[in-house]
């Protein structure tokens, strides 16, 4: 059995394999302690599999707590491990999306290798974090966010780059009598736009696919299938392919 562990900024994934299938994993919060979390999430599915850590083939850590990760038989960057986590589950996809909580990341892969990168780890802007301020400040939770934006195609425009100044042009729309369902698809359509904007050379290629946390938001894929103008292939589960990727490593 093996197991990969990615310890990212907002959460934690901890994945058991067999060599042949998933068998196991859970998902976790990081918050103050991503070490401590990240040790109790691994216990909690080695117990719920009878399993103890001597047990494993191998435990392979990704993610920005990679290092600081006790029970890990090695490290692994998270590129690596999100570009073979994909290719695992979809063999013939050429880029990858994908957004957390506190970064994002454009993947250009060639036979299920990374060839080219870009990444955003410096501003909330474009990331699942600013989807989650502007749902705070429109009094939608993330899980009604889908129902809200759903129908009709009515958008307005977030000019600023910068998600502290959003904050107000956010709180200005909605003085102006801008309604939530727009707003929170103009807020979408930045994320799919900053995200983009960040590519530089790194050029997005079909099949195209996207992960993290906010692949699991509809009103997101729908903004990024517009702005790219490709079909977006998500996932069942999208924020568990890094920790794929990591125990898939030999």
């Amino acid at each position: 059995m093996r197991c990969g562990v990615d310890i990212g900024a907002r959460s934690v994934e901890v994945l058991l394999h067999d060599g042949s299938d998933v068998v196991d994993y859970s998902i976790g919060d990081s918050l103050r302690d991503p070490r401590g979390n990240a040790e109790a999430l691994f216990m909690e599915v080695l117990e719920r599999n009878g399993l103890k850590a001597g047990d494993l083939v191998s435990v392979i850590a990704t993610g920005y707590g990679r290092n600081y990760f006790p029970y890990s038989t090695g490290t692994v960057s998270e590129i690596i491990c999100h570009a073979r986590g994909v290719a695992h589950l979809f063999p013939n996809a050429r880029s990858v999306i994908d957004i957390g909580g506190q970064d994002s990341k454009i993947i250009r892969l060639e036979n299920g290798m990374p060839v080219d990168f870009s990444m955003n780890d410096r501003c909330a802007a474009g990331t699942g974090r600013f989807i989650e301020m502007a749902g705070d400040l429109l009094g939608i939770p993330l899980e009604e966010m889908d129902r809200v934006t759903r129908d009709g195609d009515g958008t307005v425009e977030i000019s600023t780059m910068c998600a502290v100044f959003a904050e107000s042009e956010i709180i200005g729309l909605l003085q102006g009598g801008a309604g939530k369902g727009r707003i929170l698809r103009g807020v979408f359509r930045s994320v799919a736009a900053r995200t983009l904007g960040m590519a530089g050379g790194t050029e997005l290629m079909p099949p195209l696919v996207f992960t993290g946390g906010v692949a699991g938001n509809p009103g997101v894929v729908r903004a990024l299938a517009r702005e790219t103008g490709m079909d977006i292939l998500v996932p069942p589960e999208p924020r568990i392919t890094g920790a794929l990727g990591a125990a898939l490593t030999l």
